[in-house]
């Protein structure tokens, strides 16, 4: 099964942090002539060149035991703790390499794409946040100011559009540095890669730095093609998270108003019940729906216990709003999995879905893993991984048109129908492709599906 999952076509990959995305082994090997010091309390790392050799990343291979507690305290691996929960673990683990991560997102980068490439992906979409929280710095010098049209314009005369330039210069390095891998061993693992980001907004800070974060994301979507919209990070439990939950919805509806093509993708509902009050359960997925205009949910685990769930769910179902899914995130933060998950109850009101990672270096997995918790506890069949995985590029925020007309993937466009059918690229279909960045993305994996399909069909001729 293992192997049959790697090598089948899995489209994208939706819900991905560039923050938590390498193996701890990687983030120390990137780290090695940094002159940082790994605490042995906190396994944070420090600048300094006066370390001690047997706490210094660049000599840590030499003392197995730190490096050994030193991955353990940046990833989920061994996890297992009287004194912290394997949430609070999780949450932890991004501010222990903070310095590492703002230094080498190149090489994360790199790792992150070679990883999708090498498990048959199309398609990745990154939240990643390029410039430090720069926008969420720019609004703490601005008091608050209820009227958002107001503190919007107080912002953009502050210098929001300096920070969205410097953000796309940073992506042309990237892209530059990336370039490399596509020119070398990309060009036969996947030449039809496509990398696409979200600007990630940090949910944990004062109203002014959310909403100077959220409207950096929004212009910079609306200018750079390379990222394709926003979403809200950190914990959903926190503080600042529960307190100003209805806040920031309607910050992300007023700015949604003003850019309306810019896609968005919310965490909502990565919550059970304990870990927050049961009113905290009723409401953050329905807001993240109606008043963000959300199109598409991360994690939305705890739909049960949203008022008026069925309804909700009627909804989701008729705006087409996908539910980006993290089993192995969602077993290992909160404790969620087999039957618990909603992932069926969501199938069951024809919700869309798709499988995706959340972090996979921290969480120490790959979206193969996730397909293949989905056949071991759901028994799902290859027709249904089919159609999670073209969920995966339909409800993508490529832009375009879709190849499909219909939510079960029988009827293509008209102008590819026989293209389709007999594998060429008819000038009509040409054309229609050409023109939409998501059917040509959708052709290509029908093309991938095509040829992986053929290798388990067996010639039948006629022997005497």
């Amino acid at each position: 099964l293992s192997i049959f999952l790697h090598y089948m076509p899995k489209g994208g990959d939706l819900h991905n942090h560039l923050g938590g995305v390498s193996l701890a082994e990687n983030i120390l090997r990137y780290a090695q002539h940094d002159d940082l010091c790994v605490n042995t309390i906190s396994f944070s790392v420090r600048s300094d060149r006066s370390c001690p050799k047997q706490y210094s990343v660049a000599h840590i291979q030499s003392f197995p035991i730190l490096y050994k507690q030193t991955i353990d305290a940046w990833s989920m691996r061994h996890f297992r703790s009287a004194q912290e929960s394997a949430h609070d673990h999780f949450f932890a683990t991004f501010e222990k390499y903070l310095p590492i991560l703002m230094k080498h997102r190149v090489e994360m980068l790199n790792e992150a794409v070679e990883r999708a490439c090498r498990e048959n992906l199309l398609y990745l979409e990154l939240m990643i946040m390029p410039d430090d929280d720069k926008s969420g710095l720019l609004g703490s010098q601005i008091a608050w100011d209820d009227n958002l049209s107001r503190l919007r314009e107080k912002l953009l005369k502050a210098g929001v559009m300096p920070v969205v330039s410097d953000i796309s210069k940073q992506f042309d390095s990237y892209q530059k540095q990336l370039q490399t891998f596509f020119n070398g061993p990309g060009k036969q693992l996947c030449p039809d890669f496509t990398l696409r980001y979200l600007y990630q907004v940090l949910r944990e800070q004062r109203p002014t730095q959310v909403f100077a974060q959220l409207l950096t994301g929004f212009e910079l979507a609306s200018r750079d093609p390379r990222v394709v919209g926003i979403n809200l990070v950190q914990a959903e439990d926190g503080k600042i998270s529960m307190r100003d939950y209805s806040l920031q919805m309607r910050m992300l509806g007023f700015l949604h108003r003003l850019y309306p093509r810019v896609k968005i993708s919310l965490h909502a509902g990565e919550l059970v019940p304990g870990l927050v009050p049961q009113c905290g359960l009723r409401f953050h997925i329905r807001e993240a729906v109606e008043i963000a205009h959300a199109n598409r949910i991360g994690h939305g685990v705890d739909i049960r216990y949203e008022d008026h769930a069925e309804q909700l769910m009627q909804e989701m179902a008729k705006k087409r709003i996908l539910v980006e899914i993290n089993l192995s995130s969602n077993a290992a933060i909160l404790n969620v999995k087999g039957q618990q998950h909603p992932i069926l109850l969501y199938r069951q009101y024809h919700v869309p879905v798709a499988l995706s990672t959340d972090d996979e270096g921290v969480l120490r997995t790959n979206l193969t893993q996730q397909f293949q918790l989905a056949v071991l506890n759901y028994h799902f069949s290859y027709l249904t991984l089919k159609q999670l995985v073209r969920n995966s590029i339909q409800y993508s925020f490529l832009p375009g048109a879709g190849l499909w007309q219909d939510a079960n993937y029988q009827h293509p466009v008209l102008s590819c129908r026989d293209s389709l059918r007999t594998g060429k690229r008819f000038s009509t279909c040409q054309r229609f492709l050409a023109s939409s960045e998501k059917a040509n993305s959708q052709w290509k994996l029908e093309q991938q599906f095509l040829k992986f399909e053929q290798t388990f069909v067996k010639s039948s001729h006629c022997r005497n």
